[in-house]
């Protein structure tokens, strides 16, 4: 174990080198343990109006079969919070008892009707007795303290109604929705998000009530990681009950992007032990949310038999905050410079011209020209299979040692050495020169590296516990405060597309939101001798991985990013349908933020930082923002996403898609 004055500090996990999930209390939501010794159960939420029953109970079904252990259900007013009782009813006459939760927000009495029927209540602090106004207020201790007053006098007769029958509930915070009151105080940080469960929180343990889980969502990987850590060690700090931690990242999106983002803040606190229930939220239907926690929580099975990672006795950064670790600039790594994506292209023998699509580099032969998108690649790794053509602008190659040093050009392309061909080199390149090194390694490696300002290390480990070992590398980089910029490479074994998104996510995304890491680069390792179709497709797949993990931690933005929600009863349009579209006219505006909403709960809150908003107002009417501003009311649906891009481009923001 790390010394005890370090656990004092970081109080987040039980440890940040040896596996070992965090022991919570258990909580018993129907038939389901969440926390204590049980696994990490696995939820997701339905999309289909509550007042429908069989659509909403065949739904269920279709969730329960994929893999659901808790259902989620929205009760935005009474009458949906009593026709829960009828979809629990007609689940058990078709044999089902998953136990359901309702989703609360506004709307106390709901709640309280739903505590009676349902195993689990879900409330939002921000919203359960607050009407957000987006208003600055100057409290006084006294005014503040009445406030928390009128919010126990109105928070009171649901803990009551939970004890009395059992229920379960979930103090659920999100980035987006914070009160008036918690933003006027805190702001819009971790600590405001933490502040506002904890308010809620006290009046649950003063009437002795502690069937209760926790979650600090966020779409912003970095505020949601940040903000879990110290609820963790503000719980520990106040004398609370070890409560067990919900996970999840709001409007995570649709596709490789929402898969990406979850895994960045999920994966980064599953790492560390945290976590006894997740809910992957994407805009897709909720039967796809389940099998997508299920392989990120099953990953954690047999960690505890990983390799022995050295201890902590300092910790060299701050994990409630984000700071970019200092590095020295190398040619353009490190210093104020993004992070960058190298494609390792080296199972490849004789890539052509137009090959190099798969890395977002296009060559155009009718005009001799190239041309690039958002994702085009920084560098390649070719290995021992030299590139046979001049890259284009802006591309450069990385051989291995050996070949380079029969290359005719010695300047343009650079060299990858091992630890011992490094030390014993005789030549090396002038000033950019790839150090690929083990985690294990760097202590070794710190004496030959001192001073040296033309090297970029090339970061791998082999650790079962793979993240926490690269992170324990870094460390040693810090304490012996070594500057030189680092590219971290991950390797996996052939393997489904959508585990090496989560895997990269998690264990590249992990570091980064962090500050560790000038770059990033996903091995080939297992696909040489690999049919030339098959290579060429995982490529390109971790070529637009490699930028999804930046995007999704907050480091590199290299296009349009969708802030959507996964849709729910509240929905006032189609959101899968809608989003595709607004994505369709969009997606050539790198690093722009678009929230999706489906309603108002959804709304200018749950956007966070997004630039410009999408949120559904009623039946065919759409509410249109820029930031959290609104900027015309009501819109006709079908007239909605002409007049967003009316108001990006009176904004400055709207270039022309290329045709």
């Amino acid at each position: 174990m790390e010394t005890k004055a370090l656990l004092e500090k970081i109080r987040y996990c039980n440890s940040l080198t040896s596996y070992s999930r965090r022991k919570t209390i258990p909580v018993k939501v129907g038939d389901v343990i969440i926390g204590g010794d049980s696994p990490i159960v696995v939820q997701s939420m339905t999309t289909v109006d509550t007042m429908d029953t069989i659509g909403s109970v065949e739904q269920c079904i279709r969730m329960i079969d994929a893999g659901c252990q808790l259902i989620r259900i929205t009760a935005p007013s009474i009458k949906e919070a009593e026709n829960l009782r009828e979809i629990k009813k007609e689940l058990l006459n078709r044999g089902y008892n998953t136990p359901l939760v309702a989703d609360i927000h506004f709307t106390p009495n709901a709640a309280e009707i739903a505590a009676k029927i349902v195993e689990k209540v879900r409330i939002n602090p921000g919203n359960y007795a607050d009407k957000k106004k987006f208003e600055i207020i100057e409290y006084t201790d006294q005014s503040y303290q009445e406030e928390l007053e009128r919010i126990r006098e109105r928070f009171l007769p649901l803990v009551k109604i939970c004890k009395e029958h059992g229920t379960a509930m979930r103090i659920g915070t999100n980035h987006g929705s914070l009160s008036d009151r918690i933003m006027s105080r805190y702001g819009d940080t971790p600590l405001g998000m933490v502040e506002s469960a904890l308010e809620f929180l006290r009046i649950c343990e003063d009437e002795n009530f502690h069937d209760i889980v926790i979650s600090m969502k966020s779409s912003n990987t970095q505020v949601m990681v940040q903000a879990y850590r110290l609820l963790v060690q503000k719980l520990e700090q106040g004398g609370f009950k070890p409560y067990p931690l919900h996970l999840g990242v709001t409007e995570a999106g649709d596709g490789e992007d929402g898969r990406i983002k979850s895994a960045v803040g999920i994966g980064t606190l599953l790492e560390d032990g945290l976590g006894d229930t997740v809910r992957v939220s994407l805009t897709e239907d909720p039967e796809f949310e389940a099998p997508v926690a299920k392989t990120l929580v099953d990953r954690y099975v047999n960690r505890k038999d990983h390799t022995v990672i050295k201890q902590i006795n300092h910790y060299p950064i701050s994990p409630f905050e984000y700071n970019r670790r200092d590095t020295l600039e190398v040619f353009n790594f490190g210093g104020t410079n993004v992070p960058r994506v190298i494609a390792d292209i080296s199972a490849i023998a004789q890539i052509s011209e137009k090959e190099m699509k798969q890395v977002g580099h296009f060559y155009l032969p009718e005009l001799d020209k190239w041309k690039m998108n958002d994702q085009g690649t920084d560098y390649v790794f070719s290995g021992s299979n030299p590139i046979p053509f001049m890259l284009p602008n802006g591309m450069k190659e990385i051989q291995h040692y050996s070949i380079w040093l029969n290359s005719e050009d010695q300047v343009n392309k650079f060299p990858a050495f091992n630890l011992e061909e490094f030390s014993a080199a005789e030549k090396i390149h002038y000033g950019l020169n790839f150090l690929l090194l083990e985690d294990h390694q760097i202590s070794v490696a710190l004496p030959i590296l001192e001073g040296r300002k033309d090297v970029v290390i090339i970061l791998h480990s082999e650790n079962l516990h793979n993240m926490p070992a690269l992170r324990r590398a870094f460390f040693d980089l810090l304490e012996n405060h070594n500057q030189l910029p680092v590219v971290i490479k991950v390797n996996y074994p052939k393997q489904p597309q959508d585990q090496t998104m989560l895997y990269a996510a998690t264990d590249v995304g992990g570091l980064l939101v962090d500050g560790l890491g000038e770059g990033i680069m996903i091995g080939l390792e297992a696909y040489h001798g690999v049919e030339r179709s098959e290579v060429l497709a995982q490529i390109k797949l971790h070529n637009s991985v490699s930028f999804g993990v930046l995007q999704a931690a907050r480091t590199r933005m290299s296009k349009t990013e969708y802030i959507s929600c996964p849709s729910c009863g509240r929905t006032l349009f189609d959101l899968q349908e809608t989003t595709a579209m607004i994505r369709k006219r969009t997606d050539h505006l790198k690093g722009v933020k678009i929230g999706i909403m489906g309603c108002i709960v959804n709304g200018p809150g749950e956007m966070a930082d997004a630039d410009y908003g999408y949120v559904g107002s009623g039946k065919g009417k759409i509410t249109l923002y820029k930031g959290k501003e609104v900027v015309k009311r009501s819109v006709p649906s079908e007239k909605a996403v002409d007049e967003l891009i009316e108001i990006i481009r009176k904004d400055g923001m709207w270039i022309e898609p290329e045709v």
